[in-house]
């Protein structure tokens, strides 16, 4: 007959097992069981990443340029100089919310926000102000036509045109074109937003990557189309990743890091433990129980996933080289005071846009920028 293992007092106790076994005890009482984080929900082993902090991954603030109208947009560097001889064909900028005139997500005694999404709490008018900003600081011209979509989190990807500026937004999350004279727009609050530019044949596109567009391969499948429609080739575009919400501040939960996995043989390297759990809750097993949102692994550092690095990969992948690819940085939870999150701001904030265009020819051969 087998004799009982010795038992360990506590001091022999492994210190994570000891922190654990009042929660151990409280789910017993209500019949329910611990979910390890280190196995998914089919059993398999799951290697989560190693902690760190927010305060690891932050990364600084991007410097905004000063356009002619006083707006604060950030633009490529050296991507004004494109197309040779011809250089300057090229519009394109992301806004921050510096500047504009709308007062709906304004601190107290702050200026005006350039909000340039028509959400329910501003004004239409104020809106449609700032995108006429925006536009003149991009292009020179308020009137130049700017052609948006009703963003849905899908991999849809169109073919913009001019009379696309007089219409309701069709439903998408990319946008392409070829024609002079027009600015594609795309809207974020914290998903990112990746222009591109194809400079031999001067086709540009704009897409809309929140982490459900990220899985569905909006980017990637957005080259693609671009080689159909237009026969552009990987080694002649260009990219920019604009402002979005960084892996510092992106907590998320399993059924994101499954979602991904399904997807992407690299998707572990998208991922990190960030251990943003504040010293209250670490030493009290209750708020330790209660200290993720559902979804979220209860126990542990949360999962972190970098979706500027994600869409990086994905114009990796379908062909642009590393040197093509410009990251803008800054994390629009992190620099509150020069972007919008909707995250941080727990839904309340105004929408920032990406735009990308085509100079008309007779405008660049004069040299108007």
């Amino acid at each position: 007959m087998p004799t009982s293992p010795k038992s360990r007092s506590p001091r022999e106790i492994p210190a994570d097992k000891r922190t654990l076994a009042p929660i151990d005890s409280i789910l017993e009482t209500d019949s329910l069981t611990r979910t390890s984080p280190t196995r998914s929900p089919d059993g398999t082993r799951r290697v989560r990443p190693q902690s760190e902090t927010p305060a690891d991954l932050t990364q600084s603030a991007p410097v905004p340029e000063t356009a002619p109208n006083g707006l604060k947009i950030l633009k490529v560097p050296n991507w004004q100089r494109l197309g040779g001889r011809q250089a300057g064909w090229l519009w394109h900028g992301f806004s921050t919310r510096k500047g504009g005139v709308s007062r709906a997500y304004a601190r107290e005694g702050a200026a005006g926000d350039l909000n340039l999404g028509f959400t329910a709490a501003d004004d239409r008018d104020l809106v449609l102000q700032n995108r006429r900003l925006l536009i003149e600081a991009v292009t020179g011209n308020p009137g130049t036509p700017l052609v948006t979509l009703r963003q849905i989190h899908s991999s849809v990807l169109l073919v913009g045109a001019a009379e696309d500026a007089r219409q309701a937004p069709r439903e998408a999350d990319g946008l392409m074109s070829a024609e002079p004279g027009i600015l594609l727009g795309i809207l974020t609050a914290d998903c990112i937003p990746v222009l591109v530019a194809d400079r031999k044949r001067r086709v540009v596109a704009a897409f809309h990557a929140g982490w459900r567009g990220t899985v569905k391969r909006i980017v990637e499948a957005g080259v693609g189309r671009m080689r159909l429609e237009f026969g552009s080739q990987p080694e002649d575009l260009v990219a920019a990743i604009g402002p979005g919400i960084g892996v510092c501040c992106y907590a998320v939960g399993e059924e994101v890091l499954s979602s991904f996995e399904s997807q992407f043989s690299y998707s572990r390297q998208l991922f990190r433990g960030v251990d943003d759990t504040d010293e209250v809750r670490r030493k009290d097993p209750v708020l330790l129980l209660t200290q993720r949102a559902p979804a979220h692994s209860p126990l542990g550092p949360s999962l972190h996933v970098d979706l500027v690095e994600a869409n990086r990969r994905q114009l990796l992948d379908a062909g642009l080289s590393a040197k093509s690819i410009h990251r803008t940085g800054g994390c629009t939870s992190c620099h509150r005071d020069l972007f919008f999150s909707h995250r941080a701001s727990q839904g309340h904030a105004g929408r920032m846009m990406s735009v990308i265009g085509i100079r008309p020819r007779e405008h660049t051969q004069r040299g108007i920028h």
